[in-house]
């Protein structure tokens, strides 16, 4: 699901009361957030839904380049990991079980 299918879901779940051009900046917002808390270092947890932290990935001085097998040394990088609520995970796990 892309952000405009997002923002579609909810200016139909809320009945028109909102624009879409208003839900489309509090999602900018909600996502801008998030964004900024794991640059600062901090966590952004949404109840029932997960936890977006941030992940440091040392570098690796024995990396090697897939295309000639050259060793190289790769720096220091962030990722993003995510761990689903187990409400979240609840709810996927009863649905894969009612299509299967």
């Amino acid at each position: 699901m892309v952000k405009s299918e997002i923002i579609s879901k909810l200016s139909k779940k809320i009945h028109q009361k909102l624009k879409k051009s208003e839900l489309e900046e509090i999602l900018n917002i909600v996502l801008e957030t998030i964004i900024q808390g794991i640059k600062d270092g901090r966590s952004s947890e949404l109840r029932d839904f997960g936890r977006f932290s941030p992940k440091k990935i040392k570098g690796r001085s024995n990396a090697r380049n897939p295309r000639t097998g050259e060793i190289i040394k790769t720096s220091d990088s962030k990722s993003i990991a995510f761990k689903m609520s187990k409400k979240l995970k609840q709810e996927i796990n009863n649905i894969e079980r009612e299509i299967n």
